[in-house]
């Protein structure tokens, strides 16, 4: 999730287990150690590939956020109980504080689609469980208020309640937006059965700044794949576009140890295309359908015609910037409530494929 959504939810936290004894102190506390595991963006790498598979990695590790929270923890007790023994700073209390407010950092960020490596040192694929966007205003708002209103007000009174109340709805937004994927994918499902299409996997991607319309993701047996958006107040069957993942142009990388790592990285929703004299690779579970977040060129024909592996750059249509297209956000916001007209699936695509030519001219 976005910094300020992090940073509201560390001071809610700290704010609500160790409020009576730090004062406002625990929000500002609370909110600088939420941020800690996203320092991990300060490392540069030498390619876009590595930027993006290894955030999340090391520093969203429960098994490190656990240690590092044992640690803060006892250094704590230790300070309070020689300079501060009026506070009454106890070891238990500092460690489940510190541990919330750490381990709940990357638990969010799992709640996207992006990948977050909960288990690292060990390498399953990242936790991608996509029950909310990167930014949802329903989720940070509450906390946002509460926060505020306890930092206006004080740690005292009704304060504590209303971030714990905050905390509460918000968690309860996490179960919303993982029940409204599972029924997605349900509806994408079964609409895929009645036209007598057959899929090997199918997942379901929050689209901008809301958990009520989906992006849909379905893998054919031949190597093509169908993208949708399903709604949950749609009466009828959701748009649908079938498009190929170019596999046979994707044998170029194999092995090559980047892609073999952006494959294990995305759960292998990736797809390839030419482009003039280019082999991009999209990350196909983040963006807007047509303009996605993440793209890569990943190898470069030669003057003979032959493929050759570069290191990855990142291509056009990729970054935060494809998440905020004015026009496309507003199609995307009354398809919330309105299933009429669908939305211009193969129009964006064909959009995106024209200005990907004229970026590889």
């Amino acid at each position: 999730m976005d910094s300020l959504t992090q940073a509201v939810l560390g001071a809610a936290l700290q704010g609500t287990v160790l409020g009576r004894i730090q004062g406002r102190r625990s929000l500002m506390y609370g909110a600088a150690l939420a941020t800690l595991p996203d320092l991990d963006v300060l490392i540069r790498y030498a390619d876009p590939v590595s930027q993006m598979t290894y955030h999340r990695g090391f520093s969203h590790s429960l098994l490190v956020l656990t240690g590092l929270a044992w640690v803060l923890a006892w250094a704590v007790a230790w300070l309070g109980h020689r300079y501060w023994p009026q506070k009454g700073y106890r070891w238990p209390r500092l460690f489940l504080a510190f541990w919330l407010v750490l381990v709940t950092h990357p638990l969010l960020d799992a709640f996207t689609v992006y990948g977050t490596q909960l288990f690292w040192p060990w390498q399953p694929t990242p936790q991608s469980w996509a029950a909310v966007f990167i930014i949802d205003p329903v989720y940070t708002v509450p906390l946002l208020l509460a926060v505020l209103y306890a930092a206006f007000k004080g740690l005292k009174g009704r304060a504590i309640g209303m971030l714990s109340l905050a905390l509460a709805f918000s968690s309860a937004y996490l179960g919303f937006g993982l029940a409204g994927r599972m029924a997605a994918e349900q509806r994408f499902h079964l609409a895929l059965e009645q036209q007598g299409i057959a899929v090997t996997e199918v997942r379901a991607v929050p689209m901008a700044f809301n958990s009520l319309v989906w992006r849909m993701l379905a893998k054919t047996p031949d190597g093509a794949y169908y993208e949708g958006v399903s709604g949950a107040f749609d009466h009828e069957p959701p748009e649908m576009l079938r498009q190929s993942r170019n596999l046979d142009v994707g044998k170029v990388l194999a092995g090559v140890p980047l892609h073999e790592r952006l494959r294990w990285f995305t759960d292998d929703w990736l797809r390839y295309d030419v482009v003039g004299d280019a082999l991009v690779v999209t990350d196909l579970r983040m963006g807007i359908p047509g303009n996605y977040s993440f793209r890569f060129q990943m190898a470069q024909r030669d003057r003979a015609g032959q493929w050759q592996v570069i290191q990855p750059r990142g291509w056009i249509g990729g970054g935060a910037a494809s998440l905020f297209d004015g026009a496309k956000l507003s199609l995307i916001w009354r398809r919330i409530f309105d299933q009429q007209p669908p939305l211009p699936l193969a129009a964006w695509t064909s959009q995106s494929i024209g200005q990907a030519a004229e970026a590889g001219r």
